[in-house]
């Protein structure tokens, strides 16, 4: 571990004359490349400095306890030994956290879509209730949001709704939440007071940019019609919806929210191009035999993940056992609890797998 933070010391330090180089700063594209590395790097570098500086304390407090001859400064030498040594300890947890193979997708931003499964009106309404919950979730982490395409039911709900989460990190916080989400509840339809468990799919993809995926014109077959509201009212005589079909794979994207034709292909072409890369990511990860299948599961869509249950204020993620009695905070968007166990059993797993 220390060969390789010395490594990435003088890495760092090699960029950082680099982005100081006037000749490589009128080279505007690779001067931001030398920065961006340069800026990844920092968090290891200024913990690998701290342990070093650790270490040497450490060492100098213990010649000074060795030779020492006077009690009380063996006991005050001592004591903080044991702390430099807590010191010494966390920092060494954190840097093998820091060594982990980042995902490349973290820092992006993610496409969320929410799809009603079993259950009618009551599982679009559970819909509805998990847009909220990570809208909310996203505010409280100074995210921003952007609404793509929804499909209404009459009473409110979704039967699929498809947005845009924009901010730092958002999918290395988000990455785990897709799969199925169960709810148990008394629907407002039900006039016997009965207990229904209804679902609704999520699916969390990166935001991909054009250098990610590659599209080629040709393989598009794009349709023009106007949209249509609840009920199938006409809400537009011009033709502004548009659907995409992506011959090769055939993935369809359809968009109508906005009345622009040419906004809702900007928006269709946004979730087509997240969809081909976590299609192509899916198929990288199967031919590798040796995938990681963490115990906070695999994203695959047809995991149930998570239950919401309502009499009991109850909320349970079946992959890590974790169950907490504060469904309504949960609701309104206070998920860190539940994210930050599945990050770290997530780095916990992969630590095993690397030794």
């Amino acid at each position: 571990m220390l060969e390789k933070l010395a490594q990435l010391e003088e890495k760092y330090d090699q960029l950082g004359t680099l982005i100081g180089d006037p000749e490589v700063i009128a080279d505007l594209p690779s001067w931001q490349q030398y920065v961006k590395a340069h800026a990844e790097l920092a968090e290891v570098v200024s913990a690998y400095r701290d342990y070093k500086k650790i270490i040497k304390e450490f060492q100098d407090t213990k010649t000074l306890l060795d030779e020492d001859t006077d009690a009380e400064m063996k006991q005050m030498a001592q004591a903080e030994l044991d702390e430099l040594a807590e010191k010494k300890e966390a920092l060494e947890k954190q840097l093998r956290l820091l060594l982990l193979p980042k995902d490349p997708n973290d820092e992006k931003n993610v496409i969320i879509e929410i799809r009603a499964g079993t259950g009618g009106e009551e599982a679009a309404l559970f819909a509805a209730d998990l847009f909220r919950m990570y809208a909310r979730y996203a505010e409280r982490q100074g995210w921003k949001t952007e609404m793509l395409g929804a499909n209404y039911t009459d009473i409110g709900g979704f039967k699929e709704v498809i947005f845009l989460v924009a901010g730092k990190g958002a999918y290395s916080r988000m990455k785990f939440e897709s799969g199925v989400h169960r709810v148990q509840r008394i629907p407002t339809t039900e006039s016997g007071g009965r207990i229904h468990t209804s679902a609704a799919t999520v699916a969390v993809l990166p935001e991909a940019e054009d250098v990610d995926v590659e599209i080629d014109a040709n393989d598009l077959r794009i349709d023009v019609f106007c949209a249509s509201g609840h009920g199938g009212q006409s809400v537009n005589t011009t033709q502004s919806a548009v659907r995409i079909t992506h011959l090769p794979t055939g993935i369809v994207v359809s968009m109508q929210d906005e009345k622009s034709q040419h906004k809702n292909k900007d928006k269709a072409m946004k979730v087509l191009r997240a969809r081909l890369l976590d299609r192509a990511q899916k198929e990288h990860q199967e031919k590798v035999a040796s995938t990681r299948r963490s115990m906070v599961g695999t994203g695959d869509r047809s995991e149930r993940i998570r239950t919401y249950n309502f009499p009991q204020s109850r909320v349970t993620d079946h992959r890590v056992g974790l169950t907490l009695h504060r469904l309504n905070e949960v609701l309104e968007g206070d998920l860190d609890e539940i994210v930050d166990t599945l990050v770290t059993i997530d780095q916990a797993e992969q630590m095993k797998q690397v030794g």
